[in-house]
């Protein structure tokens, strides 16, 4: 009896490790989706900014910086279309952070894109040249006008040193270190006159304001000596305290380096 019930506990483990080994595993269900290699366009999982490999947004910029500056250096001309699979072969780069690049320079005011075509680098017509002459006229000798006769003073010491630095731009056509200077130079009149509200609507024209320089860059070149000289003639106005000279020779200045005809202040 007890040999019994030893085999038949014998018979019964045999039973339940077979029935162990024989259970089926468990697989884990791969969807096509899954199984499908990642697009060069589609995005990957966001980088650490620790040194690990470049996220999204860092390359975005880097290929906003290189097209901005094709723009500047005359490689991408006014009214050319640009192709978004040719910019990111020629960057080195996925369309991914070449399209976020593209929006950034739309909304900045260099590129208009059109679905499906490129993005058509922007040119400004006689008329909108006209009145962005005109507009900085009007906010450049008004800063000045309203400014103290100490404030005024002061801006001209601090401005006379830029004139050696704008030179040197000119003379090594850097045309975006020079476009940068002499925006701030103009920007510095706006803002002598204290008013918040003038600068921020100045600061709208800054976009628009580098693409027409940017134009005329080989006018720049051409004229640095003039240039320099109209930006000292506008210091002088400063130093002598002289808002209507200021206005008249800014005047001057506007017409001669952009073209159009625009009234007294």
């Amino acid at each position: 009896m007890a040999q019994q019930s030893g085999t038949a506990s014998g018979c019964l483990g045999r039973r339940l490790r077979r029935g162990i080994r024989g259970r089926p595993r468990r697989r884990t269900l791969v969807t096509p989706a899954a199984r499908a290699p990642r697009s060069a366009d589609a995005p990957g999982p966001r980088q650490r900014h620790d040194g690990g490999m470049p996220t999204v947004d860092s390359a975005a910029e880097r290929a906003r910086t290189a097209i901005r500056a094709g723009i500047l250096d005359g490689t991408h001309r006014p009214d050319t279309m640009l192709s978004e699979n040719e910019l990111a072969a020629e960057l080195g780069m996925s369309r991914t952070p070449v399209r976020a690049a593209l929006t950034r320079l739309q909304d900045e005011g260099w590129i208009t894109i059109y679905p499906k075509r490129g993005a058509l680098v922007r040119s400004l017509s006689d008329g909108e040249i006209a009145d962005l002459a005109d507009a900085r006229l009007i906010l450049e000798a008004a800063g000045v006008q309203r400014a103290t006769t100490a404030a005024r003073q002061a801006l001209a010491d601090r401005l006379e040193p830029e004139l050696v630095a704008q030179r040197a731009a000119l003379e090594a056509r850097d045309l975006d270190g020079f476009v940068t200077l002499t925006i701030a130079f103009h920007r510095s009149f706006v803002e002598a006159g204290g008013n918040r509200t003038l600068a921020e609507i100045g600061d709208r024209l800054t976009a628009r304001q580098r693409l027409l320089l940017s134009a005329h860059r080989d006018s720049l070149f051409e004229r640095s000596d003039q240039v320099i000289d109209e930006h000292r003639a506008l210091i002088e106005r400063l130093r002598a305290d002289d808002p209507a000279g200021f206005a008249e020779a800014l005047r001057t200045h506007l017409m001669e380096t952009h073209g159009p005809e625009l009234g007294p202040i």
